[in-house]
């Protein structure tokens, strides 16, 4: 994921802004850490690059 792509990511739960947490990153590129909610502090992991911003009630 680029690290300015969080500009225009939103909570898909309540659509309040992201905040950025890097575990490792190549340049721009994350490669994994995490996306959290500013307001219902839900998180979302960063995998090989890939957001997974799918709400709780569907990943299980």
């Amino acid at each position: 994921m680029q690290r300015d792509l969080v500009d225009i990511l939103a909570c898909p739960a309540d659509k309040a802004p992201l905040t950025l947490t890097v575990e490792h990153a190549d340049g721009d590129d994350v490669v994994s850490g995490s996306l959290t909610c500013s307001r219902c502090n839900a998180v979302y992991a960063i995998r090989d690059s890939i957001p997974n911003l799918l709400p709780a009630a569907y990943t299980g």
